[in-house]
């Protein structure tokens, strides 16, 4: 009997020890100060663990704006001798937040109003009073000095606590490992939800007593819980996890919620650790994929890889990532950038397979959500990715996007349009980084009628006057002819497109009628000349300064 009753003992008196933190100051720590020997609580016994962080000495009524949270109020109780003033100032105080309220009896005070302290008792808001006279200059000064080096130490062992972690990260097998430094600095049960995954309860413990503290965190999950502090762990701006602590007797503070915000970088760390080499796994593992693409795969075999990859798959598209000179970057900045990719891509509901090329990167995107939304979130996320830092420094980067196909055994079609499509980048005017297959109509008219006919003499013949002008007079005639037609022939819009005076566009759309014909505007030679300017773009393509005005 004697052991169970010890062990009940020593579990009350760590309880004990760890009832007040030792990471800030309350108001139960500065009682025991040499000023306060003469001090007694008289009202808001339950609030003495509130934080102290400041001090300072109130005659005024009206102190709402002075405050900013866990002030120790000292008063001599001079615009205290109203009721109505003292029930005021403690609202103002218990509003704010204040930490308690010190008051020098006999002074210009004798006797606290019962109402008020009712009202203090109600709301756990600690009134001390001083029996006897003390020196407010050195309360304020012994208190200032012992936060402000308490403050000094705190940073120090933050400091510690930062190393320590970076300590662990280098030969860290498991995140129980980096939970353990926080559990060994707070000693509170520490929670790690991965996405997708149970929530983790470190350390170890009784499975009564982890079991009560999972059922809370699904209250917390459902309605909140204050007994919980939470920090998101986010990679590429997405969550992939979230880092909790628990503790039921007393509010975590703010040294403790920093060191919750060190352990989930440490955790961010780790993880990016494990994505990449999960990632490089997986484009090591790419034999599957290239065989996948060309069409060499039986059904019955793609059906079993892809159900073990992902949820119910609605169709899949090949998108090519044309790198250019990045290509020659180390491998390990590609395998940085497909996490990136694969992160942003995963965000808009596909799951992602990597193959890499010569030339650039090649993703399958196996579509999770409805496909008729497929196309604007590939969008999304091409624009996402571009933006990232790691394209800052390029102006190469582009995507093609292929036909998207319902049937994912048709996958190597998807594949091939992507690269046709990447193979008209050249030609498609502006700076657009990012181009569907199934926007390219004319590109694919023009390159089917290119392997029949000789398209090239057709264009030359046709624009030949304009090629030659603009060659002897540094002219700009072409590129003029096909802002003006994608203007729809509006005058304003054209001169505003080419940044030139009315009169000057008006002077060059008098010489292409010369070259051209006046009838250059007339619906059928229209359009074949708009077909033949695409043409033109396709066979020979122009500078991309040119193609950024042409658009």
């Amino acid at each position: 009997m004697v052991f169970p009753i010890l062990f009940l003992y020593l579990r009350m008196k760590r309880k004990e020890r760890f009832m007040r933190s030792n990471h800030y100051f309350s108001v139960q720590d500065i009682l025991s100060r040499k000023h306060f020997e003469h001090a007694r609580v008289i009202a808001g016994h339950r609030g003495v663990n509130r934080q102290v962080k400041w001090v300072h000495v109130v005659e005024a009524p009206s102190i709402r704006n002075l405050l900013n949270g866990c002030e120790m109020i000292l008063t001599t109780g001079l615009a205290l001798k109203e009721e109505e003033a003292f029930l005021s100032l403690l609202k103002q105080l218990i509003d704010c937040r204040a930490s308690s309220l010190c008051i020098e009896l006999d002074t210009n005070i004798s006797i606290i109003p019962e109402q008020v302290l009712r009202f203090a008792e109600e709301h756990d808001f600690p009134i001390i009073v001083f029996e006897k006279e003390v020196p407010f200059v050195s309360i304020t000064q012994d208190i200032h000095t012992m936060l402000i080096n308490h403050q000094y130490n705190l940073i120090k062992q933050l400091d510690a606590f930062g190393h320590e972690l970076n300590k662990k990260l280098l030969d860290v097998h498991h995140s129980r490992d980096i939970l353990d430094v926080l559990y060994e600095q707070l000693r509170v049960p520490v929670l790690l939800k991965l996405l997708d995954h149970e929530v983790e309860v470190h350390p170890r413990m009784r499975r009564a007593e982890e079991q009560k503290i999972r059922i809370l965190f699904e209250g917390y999950k459902d309605k909140g819980n204050p007994h919980f502090v939470s920090k998101k762990v986010l990679l590429f701006e997405k969550e992939y996890a979230e880092l909790l602590m628990f503790r039921d007797d007393f509010p975590f503070n703010e040294y403790e919620l920093l060191l919750l915000d060190r352990t989930a970088t440490a955790i961010a760390q780790y993880l990016m650790r494990e994505l990449y080499f999960h990632e490089k796994q997986r484009v090591n593992e790419s034999k599957w994929v290239r065989s996948w693409l060309k069409g060499g795969q039986p059904e019955e075999k793609a059906a079993s890889y892809l159900s073990a990859i992902s949820g119910k798959i609605h169709g899949g598209v090949v998108c090519l990532c044309s790198l250019g000179k990045m290509r020659e970057r180390e491998n390990m900045d590609l395998t940085y950038f497909t996490l990136i990719a694969r992160g942003v891509f995963e965000q808009q509901g596909f799951n992602v397979l990597t193959e890499r090329e010569d030339d650039g990167l090649t993703f399958i995107l196996l579509d999770n959500r409805p496909s008729e939304t497929w196309k604007r979130r590939a969008s999304d996320a091409f624009e996402k990715i571009l933006k990232t830092e790691f394209f800052q420094k390029s102006t190469e980067v582009s995507f093609a996007a292929g036909s998207y196909q319902a049937g994912l055994m048709d996958i190597h079609k998807s594949y091939q349009a992507a690269k046709e499509c990447l193979s008209y980048r050249s030609a498609v005017t502006g700076n657009q980084k990012y181009n569907f297959y199934d926007e390219l109509h004319l590109y694919r008219l023009i390159a089917n009628i290119h392997g029949n006919i000789n398209l090239l003499e057709m264009v030359r013949e046709c624009f030949a006057p304009l090629l030659e002008y603009d060659k002897a007079h540094s002219g700009s005639l072409l590129i003029t002819l096909k802002v003006y037609l994608d203007c729809q022939g509006s005058k304003q819009e054209t001169a505003k497109q080419l940044y030139i005076v009315r009169q000057t566009l008006y002077h060059r759309l008098k010489k292409i009628e010369e070259l051209l014909g006046k009838d250059f505007m007339q619906p059928e030679k229209r359009v074949a000349i708009e077909f033949l300017l695409h043409a033109y773009d396709y066979l020979k393509p122009v500078s991309d300064s040119q193609k950024a005005v042409m658009r």
